[in-house]
């Protein structure tokens, strides 16, 4: 029968008692670094955890609030409301009310918490009942109040390196009082590499299927067989909703558009592999076509678009390799923002000059009022005139300065379209300027 010590999860019994047995994140706790001097010192002040699943955002705010010798409660924004944050602060009243110390609230997952559960903190952490130490995966910039922002210093937390989980998952499998070295179980070279890579730089998750593997060891022995089994159907990390999915479609959109169909692939690979719909990246590639592409390559987009399709008649699988065609062609291709570019313009223009009458020439005139009132009169068919353009006609509305919104550049078919366009302007300027003299 298992004590109640060892019937707690591994993760949860391996969690560090010290800096000294914590691993990875020496950007924050390393020799001389800002967190580990709080610790040290124990003067803790409010901060934010930032960082990804299992890189020891609760271990470090129970290590803080140990060291400082504060009272410590822990909260779960998944769970918790503002009833369990004022039943923290009266806890926290009495306690100093007492004559004990000051007391450290760690809310997990802070991000969680709408605007205005946050705001609750700010009194207390004005007045010095609470010290308030927030974890989170999502961006403090955008999920967390302004307002708590600034009464908290951030912290940035990495995914934990392959070395780092190595020492992690050794460290478990030989650890007699909290790990499972009582068992004296071996691991294979084969199955630690296996649960490493599967781990995705996750501790949790890396000691959680460490633990599974050893109830499925063979004589002892945890092999590469029980490790794959356990390490199967493993997703690398990827939040749909969170800043890691839009930190890797810019990171896609942007390989696009340097021309490196390599890391292109790697990053459409890698949100695929992660469980992104692939009609949202259909849709996304075929922005991409437009955007970046455009007319220098006008058949970027019928791809995109013909990738989407394939990709809803095939499904998955299937589906994603037409997609990926879509993905090497758009980032091979020659690229041109002129159109994106000239649209902005275009729409900063009708914004800056509200409703300009259209000129009275280019209305149609289908009523006898209408052209007694000039409707139409002076217009010029331009396909009734050389190279179908009419040299000097003006079509923006009166008043209105002149406007080249669209410049192509050099590159593609947008030099052909460039060319074709100043070979017109030139004509236009030479009978402007012979009218003038």
């Amino acid at each position: 029968m298992a004590t109640p010590e060892l019937s707690r999860p591994l993760a949860d019994r391996m969690r560090p008692a010290s800096l000294e047995e914590f691993v990875g994140q020496v950007q924050v706790v390393g020799p001389g670094k800002a967190l580990r001097a709080v610790v040290q010192s124990g003067q803790v002040h409010s901060l934010i955890l930032w960082g990804p699943p299992g890189t020891g955002k609760t271990t470090l705010a129970r290590l803080i609030a140990r060291a400082s010798g504060a009272e410590f409660i822990a909260l779960s924004a998944v769970m918790a409301g503002v009833k369990d944050v004022r039943a923290a602060v009266e806890k926290a009243q009495a306690t100093r009310a007492a004559g004990g110390g000051r007391t450290v609230l760690f809310l997990d997952e802070v991000h969680r918490f709408s605007k205005s559960q946050q705001d609750t903190f700010l009194p207390y952490l004005e007045d010095g009942t609470l010290i308030f130490i927030g974890a989170t995966t999502e961006n403090p910039s955008f999920e967390v109040v302004s307002a708590l922002l600034s009464r908290a210093r951030v912290y940035v937390l990495k995914s934990l390196s392959a070395e780092d989980l190595r020492t992690l998952l050794r460290r478990a499998l030989t650890d007699v009082p909290r790990g499972l070295g009582s068992l004296g179980l071996r691991l294979e070279e084969a199955a630690l590499e296996l649960l490493v890579a599967a781990a995705d730089g996750d501790a949790r998750r890396a000691l959680g299927m460490l633990e599974i593997a050893a109830d499925l060891a063979d004589e002892g022995c945890i092999d590469a067989a029980a490790a794959a089994e356990v390490a199967s159907g493993s997703r690398r990390r990827f939040d749909k909703g969170g800043e890691q999915f839009y930190d890797q479609i810019s990171a896609l959109h942007k390989s696009v558009r340097g021309t490196d169909p390599d890391a292109a692939l790697y990053w459409f690979c890698r949100m695929i592999d992660g469980g992104c719909d692939p009609g949202y990246l259909a849709r996304r590639l075929a922005r991409m076509a437009t955007e970046d592409v455009g007319l220098a390559d006008p058949r970027a987009l019928q791809i995109a678009m013909d990738a989407w399709q394939a990709y809803e008649r095939m499904g998955s699988p299937e589906g994603e390799l037409a997609l990926a065609n879509a993905v090497v062609y758009l980032a091979c291709a020659p690229k041109s923002n002129a159109v994106y570019t000239a649209y902005n313009e275009a729409v900063a223009d009708v914004e800056k000059f509200g409703t300009l009458e259209v000129p009275l020439r280019f209305r149609n005139a289908p009523t006898r009022l209408m052209k007694e009132l000039g409707y139409g009169e002076g217009y010029r068919y331009a396909h009734a005139e050389p190279e179908a353009y009419a040299t000097g006609e003006r079509y923006l509305p009166d008043g209105m300065p002149l406007r080249h919104y669209y410049r192509p550049v050099e590159r593609g078919l947008e030099i052909r379209i460039g060319e074709a366009l100043a070979r017109l302007r030139a004509r236009a300027a030479v009978k402007t300027s012979g009218e003038s003299s």
